[in-house]
Formats: C-alpha cells, sequence, structure tokens
C-alpha cells in the first residue's frame, strides 16, 4: 500500500541526481519565507496594547529565541528523517499517518496558503502607494500567478530566482533602515529597557496575543524541510541552513524595529498594516514614502516566491502516500511537482478574494503554530521510542530547546484562544475537517487493498 510504502522511505535520501537545491539556495529560502508580511505589518497590531519600547524589543527576541529553539529541534528531526514534506514527514513517522495527514491537510489548505495571500496582499498594499489606481486584490493575485510560473519551470531557475530576489530583499531592507536614519530630522524618545512597572505586561493576554503575531513573522525558519529530500547532503547541511537562516533573521528583526520605533511615533504606527509607508513617510516626506512603498511591495515577491517552492512538496509526498490524492505526486520531466504547485496557487488566490488580512494573520498563525508544538515535542517521543535511529545531528542542551519552545507556545495558545475564540474554533474545525478526510481516504484505499486482493 503506498502510505506503507511512504514510510519505508522516511530513511531513503534522494538520489545525487535529485540534490539541486544547494545550502545557499536552501538559507535563501528560509529567510525569504520568514522575513515578509508580518515584519512589516505586526507592529501596528502589537502597539494597540504594548507601547513600550523595550517591551516591543522583548517581544522579538523572545521570538527569534523560540524560532532558534525550533529549528534546533528540526535540524535533529530533518537530518534523522530526511524526506521532504516538513510536518507531514516527521508526524507520520513519529505519531502516526492519520497525524502526519491531518498536519499536511493544514500545510495544503492554509499553512503556506494563507501567508502566501497575506504576503500578497501586503506587496499589492504597498504598490497602491505608488500607482493608485492599482487594484490591491487584481495586483496580489497577479503577483502569485506570475511568480507560480516561474516555478512551474527548472529547478534552476527556481533557485536563481529566489536567491535573486532574496538578495534584492536584504540589500533593499538595510538600505532602507540606513537612509531612514539618515534622513530623519528627530529621533523618537524611546525607553529601550522595560521599566519595573512594564513587566506587568510580559503576564498579560495582550502580551501573549502580541506574540502571536511576532511567531507568525517568524514563520518559515522550517521551511527548508518541506524539501530536504531536494537538499545538497540533508543529513550534513539542514541543521546548518536552519540555524543560520534563523540566527540572521533573528538580528535583522531586532535592527528593524529599533528604526521604526526610533523613526515614527508609536501613536501613528498603531493599528496600521503598512507600517513601513508610515516610517518612511516619517523620514523621507510623502513622495519618498511612496517610492520606498514601492520598494517593500518588490521585496515581498521574495516571500511569495518561497512560499510558492517550499509548500507544493508537502502536497506533493501526500500524493506520493495517498492514492487518493495520486495526482498531486505527478512531476515534470525536471521533477517539478507542477500539479501541487498549481493546486497552492489556486488556494492562495481563493484566500486574496475571500479574506480579511488579519483574520488570516491570526488563523494561520494560530495553527501553524499548533503544528510545530507537536512536531517539536516529537523530538523527545522519538528518542524514546526509537533511540537506535541514526541521528547526524542532536541539538544542544537538550531538552531545553524543546522545552522553551513548547512552553512559550502553549502558553501563547491558550490566550489566543482566550483572546480570539473565533479563530481558535476555525482552527479545530480545520483539523477536525482533516481527521474526517484522513479517515474516508484510509476506508476508500483500505477498500480498493481488499477488492484487488480479492
Amino acid at each position: 500500500d503506498c502510505r506503507r510504502q511512504g514510510a519505508d522511505e522516511f530513511m531513503s535520501v534522494a538520489s545525487p541526481a535529485n540534490q539541486v537545491f544547494r545550502q545557499r539556495t536552501a538559507i535563501s529560502l528560509v529567510i525569504a519565507n520568514m522575513v515578509g508580511t508580518g515584519v512589516f505589518t505586526s507592529l501596528g497590531f502589537q502597539l494597540l496594547d504594548i507601547q513600550q519600547g523595550g517591551i516591543i524589543l522583548l517581544l522579538w527576541l523572545i521570538g527569534g529565541i523560540v524560532a532558534f529553539c525550533g529549528a534546533l529541534c528540526y535540524a535533529e528531526l530533518g537530518a534523522a528523517l530526511p524526506r521532504s514534506g516538513g510536518e507531514y514527514n516527521f508526524l507520520s513517522r513519529i505519531y502516526h499517518p492519520g497525524a502526519g495527514f491531518v498536519s499536511g491537510w493544514v500545510s495544503v489548505t492554509v499553512g503556506f496558503s494563507a501567508p502566501t495571500a497575506a504576503a500578497a496582499i501586503t506587496a499589492g498594499t504597498y504598490l497602491k502607494s505608488v500607482f493608485p489606481d492599482l487594484s490591491v486584490v487584481i495586483t496580489s493575485v497577479a503577483l502569485v500567478v506570475a511568480v507560480g510560473a516561474v516555478h512551474l519551470g527548472a529547478r534552476s531557475g527556481s533557485s536563481v530566482f529566489q536567491q535573486a530576489f532574496t538578495g534584492v530583499k536584504i540589500l533593499l531592507i538595510i538600505a532602507f533602515m540606513v537612509a531612514a536614519w539618515w534622513q530623519v530630522e528627530s529621533l523618537q524618545q524611546i525607553a529601550w529597557l522595560p521599566e519595573t512597572s512594564d513587566l506587568a505586561l510580559i503576564g498579560s493576554g495582550g502580551f501573549a496575543v502580541a506574540l502571536i503575531y511576532v511567531n507568525y513573522a517568524y514563520t518559515g525558519w522550517n521551511a527548508a524541510t518541506y524539501l530536504s529530500g531536494e537538499v545538497d547532503n540533508p543529513t550534513r547541511n539542514l541543521p546548518r541552513i536552519l540555524m543560520i537562516g534563523t540566527a540572521a533573521v533573528t538580528l535583522l528583526y531586532l535592527a528593524l524595529h529599533i528604526m521604526f520605533l526610533s523613526v515614527a511615533p508609536m501613536e501613528a504606527m498603531a493599528g496600521k498594516v503598512e507600517i513601513g509607508y508610515v516610517v518612511a513617510d516619517y523620514a523621507f516626506g510623502s513622495t519618498g514614502a511612496a517610492l520606498v512603498g514601492g520598494m517593500l511591495g518588490i521585496l515581498l515577491i521574495s516571500t511569495v516566491s518561497a512560499m510558492l517552492l517550499a509548500g507544493p512538496r508537502a502536497l506533493q509526498v501526500m500524493g506520493e502516500d495517498f492514492q487518493t490524492f495520486a495526482v498531486l505526486s505527478k512531476t515534470t520531466k525536471s521533477g517539478i511537482p507542477a500539479v501541487a504547485v498549481i493546486a497552492q496557487i489556486s488556494l492562495t488566490v481563493v484566500l486574496i478574494v475571500t479574506s480579511s488580512f488579519e483574520r488570516i494573520i491570526v488563523f494561520s498563525g494560530a495553527i501553524l503554530a499548533l503544528n510545530s508544538l507537536l512536531t517539536v515535542v516529537g523530538v523527545l517521543i522519538l528518542r524514546w521510542r526509537e533511540p537506535n535511529l541514526p541521528r547526524p545531528f542532536t541539538m544542544p542542551w537538550y531538552p531545553i530547546p524543546m522545552v522553551v519552545y513548547a512552553v512559550i507556545i502553549f502558553w501563547t495558545l491558550v490566550y489566543l484562544v482566550m483572546a480570539r475564540p473565533l479563530e481558535g474554533l476555525m482552527a479545530l474545525v480545520l483539523i477536525v475537517s482533516g481527521g474526517v478526510v484522513y479517515w474516508l481516504t484510509s476506508r476508500r484505499e483500505t477498500s480498493d487493498s481488499q477488492d484487488l486482493g480479492a
């Protein structure tokens, strides 16, 4: 049966002919997945409840520590189980094929499609600041379709496109930070160290919900695990890719928020989505802000590209393991999962047309956090169940990174459900629907196997 065949291949490593994504491409994929919508939009929502610079920076530092702890856990799992698919691969092996299927279902429906839609909407919003007559929806849809078409071509083209736009993204962000500091007439007076009275905010519901936005901004640190089977020497390179990418983005995020808070007043940014545009307006004036808005719209192309590159691989491996979804595993002559790419494009377009921006962030952020929480705890379970499994990389300081990640993510999820019950209910409905689809699929494939046996 297809699921058993897939399970037997968990320990297999892709043949050299298929290992075409080099370490540099994979690191750029991690950075591009992470640096996107969240960092240029989240601050506005955080400032609605928290207006203390030191606490804001603490949020982003905690987010970086959590992401790095998660990266260490995924590095161990990815090196031990070098197959594409991310959480689908890990949870199927650690818990049960049903758990992997639900995880894949989450990745398929919102895990990649929702962040891709959010990045495209943000890009469209920024570009509209330069070209007011543009429709955000039409621009967003056109961007997703155009970038998706690039990834339907050869892997070499995808690699060059991804590396080029990621490199441009980092250079533009650094240039933006330096120019804003240089041009602004006077810096905001910010207390960068929290005062004793501010520390009470850390245990508040507002802090926990703000951390959900931060965790969303860090989402993508695990992107390389979705194409582990296509990474050159994954057992050696994957841990390095995850850790370098995550550490680099953490430093970049802290620098960006120091710049945001020191250039523009908190009151002007509170509740705003286009934080980069607001900051640029204070630094360069309206004309300069429009140009920076266009620049930020262009750099988000890298994020859309990274999502459309990694996401279809989860669809592909589900198609390999379940005959019902076999069409998703079909590849072109060059090995591109074309049907999966087209499916991801279609789901993203639907979300762009039908969903609000904030709901996309909160809903997808919550369900992705739950997905990764189960995976991180899986490090402990896999060590207990399969102590003799070869582990080319073992996380340092075990089990501290796993405990730090699990405790903080669980705490934020509890507060999120309390503060935003509708989004929590939506996540529960999606998980249950994935379980129902798995049950129906399993029954069908079991029945088909019995019919063939008869």
